[in-house]
């Protein structure tokens, strides 16, 4: 057992980091101190780049660290300290990975490279004398563009040279039992399968070739004037066959490779190249490839690895029985397509015939691959991240507690489940991703462009991809952002438990797994105790036995005869990546004796001599020790599996399609959130902006990895427009959803019960809750409040809904104002819905902009101003009103005056009720009202227009009634003098025919106003009724005997009021509570009391219009109503209105015979209206009784039918007489309807008139002189 050396009695040793504690026990203190002066903290010491923008080195309870670009940038200069025959591999391993990092770099110059050519503009004929100085300019354009190509020719051939004198090294004999390490294994891989990328994306880009053709050709036009350009030509030859020979990379690493090989007599690369595919291909069929970009790089070179190693006979036998062929192609059919880059793909079947030309020995095995396995994505993962784990992760954000050591293992299981999880799903979106661009779409939909349009990017992304799949990646998409977010915040939280497991696992494996193993197994090997000593020597950790009170150790105890292990305590700190890879060479050092070419692979060596407990025990341990830099690197690994900006880019098919850039329905990123507001699933809905986020991962791509800042340019510029559109459609689907779901609440229940398919009326629910709390969007640095946006978007969409409704009520009739009412109920109520979850302007406010009446001066409003346009200039001249039915209808016999009316607008069904099949049920029950106007539209009316705009539109009638008797009066003038000076029975004819007409329309247009009056005096009687009996109680009245209203208590206080002056009372004398909201809820109460009391006292709006009437008509009277000069009655003399009424009258039913045209039918019952509420304001109402020619005639008919009876009626009279006679009895029935309802609403014994407040009710009875004037109070009609 080794001891605790000097160094660990000194207090700062836990200080330490575990890197320099390893030193400090593999070698004495001298070197150790010695070791710690190569060390830099610079590194350490440098602002983090924008991928670990969230890490802080210096916090105590730290983030972490990426382990990767640490060993990078220290090129392990720790492994010397630990004396182990390292040093050469260590050097070589730290060349691979520079080269690495450096070959990263050129695929990023390469895939970004576009064609400069096309941007070259061309001379026209006047200016081709400046062609030589446009020769210089392009030339100067495209040698800065082919320097950086000559840049990578010249790396390719120094990064060949190295990794095949690299493998060539190990080829030695004295390094075949000394192999290569597994870091230096993938070091390799890793370097070959850069070069495989470049040359790919070199053969790929077709732009290079034909820019450095323009290259050449100017430089053949500009070099005539230089000197000693031999050189130059010879570069631009170089240049010219590396960029126009197909996979030149390769070809030239493999005569690299073999050049070495040929020049030694013994050595054979072959044998490296043999371990490396046992190695990639143990590692995909194990799936030992932690995570998806390690499986990537294995997936493309091997296929190369196999091409490189067979190029002789004798080397394709040797290949044979050390790795079965069969083995291989089921390898390659399982992942016929690979990614390489967002829009390029590699195929194993493709690189083996391609090559096999160069390498015939491998072509008659391509045959094999020619039916790959599909890789397309299922619609739902069974595999999902486990609930407990979800809740466990959560519960820790809180957790400010010292956590068992169970807990943390627990954690560190769901860190290690969690990066499998995303590791995998990443892996399938990459490899459905690259199997898409191998396999466009071939029946693609061509309803709006043509086949010619239809771009080859648009068949690999936009039409292939059917709605399943679409919703399998927007949910898979959203997987892997929620879960990577959640683990990116548990960062910090998690950091010291993931820490202290790796500790714990590290030193568990090394004090006490070992210990045993060199008690039991190894006691007699002297070799292998050695390499398990220099294991537990360079990582264990002693000073962890003692840093707590025994009372506080944590044991483990591990297998051995005696059951024992030491007592250490988990401490928050963990391998370095030098000493994870010295662990991993010592222990397959103890495996394989360090000869990876034995049969059986990394550790299926069958002669080996270890127990199979004892070797499974050092395999688990090796492939924990691979995944600790992992969760070690925490940070760095979650962006990594979460980086899904490859689906946005698509540099190879602008190329090809020679076009600067698709539009955004061809971007995969806007095609999944497109998908998800076009399904209207809830579930999709909720992950809508998850797809955002392959924007953000794209831009991060373009600006760290590729370095393009055009690339973010294009990047910003399509977030910008997509993100727009995407804010306008998700309101517009947000308002469709409440729009409905209003509409489906107003349905009248009994109509949906009465259907079969009722259901289809109903709203399925849809969560945008969470959305419209979303205040903090991170989009490209950028952070949206999204509520706002959503708010503001919501605010004008019904704004205008509303002026929409109002437009369109303008281009109907006034029959439409129960569709307009029940159209804005239900916007109101999808308001109020809304306002629920989002905060918007009040409906109130948003109609009062709408309707114009916005300002408290104004008493009109838009509605009112329509309606009373729609009254004057179609409603009174082309409505007639039947009595019976209390509606008015339109006239099919009057001609249509010719009214000017926009047409109806159009607009999308949210507009109406949200969906066609509402706005059918809702149209059904419009179609109702919309052939007639009564009571229904009444009530809109004075819902639609309230107290303030109703009085206007009163105002407005009641002075086109005063018009229309002013302009009666002239009319009736001429009458009166074409009257003859005798009038016996029959009416009058004096050829004036027309100017009948206008005074019957005229009248007719009085008596529909009055009308329309008495309907809105019912309504709003009605209304007031309603009011009425729900404030009497608080108001405390009651009604009287003969229909007063009586006050019940008799301090005249209401109950309301005595209510809060007890309750302030109370209060006052408790001496616990403030009086002053008490004092003022009481005055309220009063103000109150006062307010509906004052509105109770109101008269009707008709006697207030028959009043006006009377008052327009007294300046009449003297020519209507002239005194008799004699004092008796004028019977044939008479001249007055009474007697001009009578014989229309008469006229006016005689013609009611004819058949075409009716004047009934033209002009209803409003003319019995009109005329007789003129002779009763006239007080000619006995006059026209005594001497109306139609009442004579009847008089004379009832007097001979009961003279001569039934039976002696002449068939001629029963014929030409029955129907007028029935006309005059159903006119004189009317009549004295119209005279009975004006006497018992307007006395002429005690004849007044009214006002009308500014709320809109009459004031009742109030007594003053009887003119026009009198009627001022009420609000002016707009001139």
């Amino acid at each position: 057992m080794h001891q605790p050396n000097s160094l660990d009695q000194f207090n700062f040793y836990p200080l330490l980091t575990d890197r320099q504690r390893s030193i400090s026990m593999a070698v004495p203190v001298e070197e150790a101190i010695a070791a710690l002066s190569t060390f830099s903290l610079e590194v350490i010491m440098k602002a983090p780049n924008q991928m670990e923008g969230r890490i802080m080195v210096c916090e105590l309870k730290c983030g972490f660290i990426s382990i990767v670009s640490y060993h990078i940038h220290h090129k392990y200069s720790d492994v010397h300290a630990y004396r182990l025959s390292l040093s050469e591999d260590t050097k070589a391993l730290n060349q691979l990975n520079t080269l690495i990092q450096e070959g990263k770099e050129m695929v990023s110059v390469l895939y970004a490279y576009r064609s400069c050519v096309k941007a070259l503009p061309q001379l026209p004929d006047s200016m081709k004398q400046s062609q030589a100085d446009l020769y210089l300019e392009t030339y100067q354009v495209l040698d800065l563009e082919m320097s950086r190509l000559r840049e990578i020719q010249r790396w390719q051939a120094s990064a060949a040279s190295k990794l095949a004198a690299d493998m060539q090294r190990f080829s030695r004999p004295e390094r075949r039992i000394n192999g290569p390490t597994v870091t230096h294994l993938w070091s390799m891989l890793k370097l070959l399968d850069v070069l495989v990328q470049l040359d790919h994306l070199k053969n790929a880009k077709a732009s290079i070739p034909n820019d450095f053709s323009w290259y050449k050709r100017t430089f053949t036009q500009v070099s005539i004037q230089w000197q000693d350009t031999d050189s130059m030509r010879e570069e631009l030859d170089d240049l010219q066959i590396f960029l126009s020979t197909r996979w030149a990379i390769l070809l030239n690493l493999h005569v690299e490779m073999f050049r070495l090989n040929n020049s030694l007599t013994n050595d054979s690369v072959e044998d490296i190249l043999q371990v490396l595919i046992v190695y990639a291909a143990e590692c995909l069929e194990l799936d030992f490839a932690l995570l998806f970009p390690e499986r990537h790089v294995l997936l493309r070179v091997l296929p190369v690895l196999v091409v490189l190693a067979t190029s002789s006979e004798k080397d394709s036998e040797s290949l044979n029985k050390r790795v079965k062929m069969n083995r291989l192609i089921a390898i390659f059919k399982n992942d016929p397509v690979i990614p390489a880059f967002p829009d390029l793909h590699l195929s194993p079947a493709a690189i083996l015939k391609e090559l096999s030309m160069y390498f015939p020995k491998f072509s008659a095995q391509t045959r094999l691959l020619s039916l790959p396995a599909p890789h397309e994505l299922p619609p739902r993962e069974v595999q999902e991240y486990p609930p407990y784990i979800l809740a466990l992760l959560k519960s820790i954000e809180s957790a400010d507690i010292e956590w068992s050591k169970e807990v943390k293992g627990c954690m560190y299981d769901m860190v290690v489940e969690g990066f499998q999880l995303l590791s995998r799903w990443s892996c399938r979106i990459w490899e459905q991703c690259a199997w898409k661009f191998s396999r466009p779409c071939k029946d693609f939909v061509e309803s709006v462009e043509t086949t010619s349009s239809v771009s080859d990017y648009e068949k690999v992304v936009r039409f292939n991809y059917s709605g399943d799949e679409r919703k399998a990646l927007v949910e898979l998409v959203s997987y892997i952002k929620s879960i990577g977010s959640m683990m990116q915040r548990c960062d910090t939280l998690v950091a010291d438990a993931l820490w202290e497991t790796v500790h714990a696992e590290v030193q568990d494996f090394v004090q006490n797994t070992l210990a045993a193993m060199l008690r039991t197994t190894f006691r007699r090997k002297k070799d292998l105790c050695r390499i398990l000593s220099d294991m537990r020597t360079l990582s264990a950790d002693w000073m962890a036995n003692t840093a707590k009170p025994e009372s506080e150790l944590h044991a483990s105890q591990h297998g051995g005869e005696e059951n024992k292990g030491n007592l250490f305590f988990p401490r928050a700190v963990a391998p370095t990546a030098a000493q994870v890879h010295c662990l991993q060479f010592l222990i397959y050092e103890v495996v394989s004796g360090g000869n990876m070419r034995k049969p059986g692979g990394l550790f299926g060596n069958s002669s080996s001599d270890i127990p199979a407990n004892d070797l499974k025990q050092l395999e688990t341990f090796f492939y924990k020790l691979s995944f600790f830099l992992h969760i070690l690197d925490y940070s760095v690994t979650v962006a990594t599996l979460t980086d899904l900006g490859f689906l946005w880019f698509r540099e190879f098919y602008l190329e090809s399609s020679r076009v600067i850039q698709f539009p955004i329905d061809c971007s995969l990123p806007w095609m999944l959130v497109d998908h998800a507001l076009e399904s209207q699933n809830g579930g999709l809905l909720e992950s809508v902006l998850m797809p955002f986020d392959i924007y953000n991962d794209s831009a991060q791509h373009a600006l760290v990895v590729l370095k393009q800042r055009f690339l973010y340019d294009e990047i910003e510029a399509e977030v910008d427009n997509c993100f727009d559109i995407f804010v306008s459609r998700l309101c517009e689907t947000i308002f469709t959803h409440y729009k409905s779901w209003a509409a489906s609440e107003l349905l009248d229940p009994s109509f949906l019960f009465t259907l079969d398919n009722g259901e289809k009326f109903s709203v399925r629910p849809m969560r945008f809750t969470a959305l419209l709390n979303m205040k903090r969007v991170k989009l490209l640095g950028r952070t949206i409040n999204l509520r706002s946006l959503i708010a503001e978007r919501m605010n004008k969409l019904f704004r205008d809904n509303l002026e929409f409704l109002f437009d369109r009520f303008e281009s109907q009739d006034l029959c439409a104002i129960v569709e307009l009412e029940k159209l804005l109920e239900i916007l109101k109520m999808s308001h109020e819905f809304l306002s629920r979850d989002l905060t918007i302007d009040s409906f109130s406010i948003m109609l009062s902009e709408m309707m114009e009446n916005v300002s408290l001066v104004s008493y009109s409003s838009r509605l009112a101003s329509q309606i009373w346009t729609e009254m004057q200039s179609d409603f009174l001249p082309n409505f007639i009103l039947c009595n019976t039915t209390q509606r008015f209808v339109r006239s099919s016999k009057v001609p249509a005056a010719p009214v000017q009316k926009p047409s109806v607008p159009y607009a999308k069904p949210n507009f109406y009720c949200g969906t066609p099949e509402l706005n059918s049920a809702h149209q059904s029950f419009a179609r109702l009202h919309s052939g007639f106007f009564g009571l229904p539209h009444m009530f809109s009316i004075v819902r639609l227009l309230g107290t303030r705009s109703l009085p206007w539109l009163i105002r407005a009638l009641l002075d086109h009634i005063s018009t229309k008797i002013t302009t009666l009066e002239p009319m009736i003038t001429g009458l009166q003098e074409a009257l003859p000076k005798s009038i016996g029975l029959l009416p009058f004819d004096g050829g004036v025919t027309e100017l009948k007409t206008e005074i019957l329309h005229g009248i007719k247009e009085v008596g529909s106003a009055l009308y329309w009056m008495g309907l809105l005096d019912i309504v709003l009687r009605e209304v007031d009724t309603t009011q009425f009996m729900q404030v009497a109680s608080w108001l405390g009245l009651i009604p009287g005997a003969d229909g007063q209203i009586l006050q019940s208590q008799e301090d005249g206080n209401s109950p309301v009021v005595t209510l809060f002056k007890s309750a302030t009372a109370a209060m006052v004398s408790s001496n616990h509570v403030n009086p002053a909201p008490f004092y003022t809820m009481s005055k309220q109460a009063e103000a109150a009391d006062l307010l509906y009391k004052a509105n109770l006292n109101t008269g009707s709006v008709l006697e207030y219009a028959l009043a006006f009437t009377s008052a327009a008509l007294d300046k009449y009277c003297t020519k209507w109503s002239a005194a008799p000069k004699t004092g008796f009655i004028d019977i044939t003399t008479s001249k007055d209105f009474y007697r001009i009424f009578s014989g229309l009258q008469i006229e006016y039913l005689e013609d009611c015979m004819q058949v075409p045209p009716n004047n009934h039918e033209m002009l209803g019952d409003s003319v019995a209206w009109g005329g007789c509420t003129i002779i009763y304001l006239l007080g000619q109402q006995l006059h026209f009784e005594l001497f109306d020619f139609s009442y004579q005639v009847l008089n004379i008919a009832e007097v001979d039918s009961a003279a001569t009876g039934p039976s002696n009626k002449s068939p001629h009279f029963s014929q030409g007489w029955e129907v007028l006679l029935e006309a005059m009895k159903k006119a004189r029935r009317l009549n004295n309807h119209v005279f009975s309802m004006l006497k018992a609403r307007c006395p002429l014994e005690d004849k007044q008139a009214c006002a009308i407040k500014q709320s809109g009710a009459p004031l009742h009875r109030i007594k003053f002189e009887n003119t026009v004037s009198a009627f001022e109070t009420l609000p002016q009609k707009c001139s």
